[in-house]
């Protein structure tokens, strides 16, 4: 039986609770790692909005939850491009456990020491628990609104979050992915002030 028959025989609801399992490993995952399950200051904060403090990815939200529901969108867009049959609720499914997958990678040592590099992540030490779920759920927020919006509004609402990091907190997605991949000295000293 080809894929695409079984999943449409599976409920959303069974989509869900797959994609509920995936947070919850991702949680066990980052335990396992060390990270603490809540910031250390004790307390939780729905927003966090100073970029290069220590309760940067510590609180439920903060200037980078953005660049998350951009991966959603890229997610939506991936899997709409290799699986479009698969039912929508798979797709989510898999974009949660995509992210899930990231977020518990961005916390191995290697990644966190790789952020350290970047003029913003000097004192970054990983993610709580609290906020990485938090960035997947962004994530999956992101898949559904990229189902939901129009192409051009997606793309528009992309570029915006984008410039707006950029003129905010002089970061975003698309200079993290630079600045992990292959550091620009440049673009250091931009977010640095300079």
């Amino acid at each position: 039986m080809p894929a695409a028959r079984w999943a449409e025989r599976l409920s959303l609801g069974t989509y869900l609770l797959v994609a509920a399992g995936f947070l919850a490993l991702q949680a066990l995952a980052l335990f396992a790692l060390g990270q603490p399950a809540i910031c250390e200051c004790g307390t939780i904060r729905l927003w966090h909005g100073l970029a290069s403090s220590p309760e940067t990815s510590q609180q439920l939200t903060d200037w980078y939850t953005y660049s998350h529901v951009i991966h959603g969108f890229g997610f939506y867009l991936l899997l709409w491009l290799v699986a479009p049959r698969l039912p929508l609720g798979l797709r989510l499914a898999i974009a949660v456990g995509l992210e899930a997958g990231w977020e518990m990678f961005e916390n191995t040592p290697l990644i966190i020491d790789r952020y350290r590099q970047q003029a913003l992540a000097q004192g970054y030490f990983g993610d709580s628990v609290v906020n990485s779920v938090a960035d997947t759920l962004a994530a999956a927020a992101g898949f559904v609104l990229a189902r939901l919006l129009a192409v051009w509004a997606a793309v528009g609402l992309i570029i915006g979050i984008e410039l707006f990091l950029a003129y905010t907190i002089r970061d975003n997605l698309t200079l993290n992915i630079i600045q992990l991949v292959s550091p620009s000295e440049v673009i250091s000293a931009w977010q640095a002030g300079g």
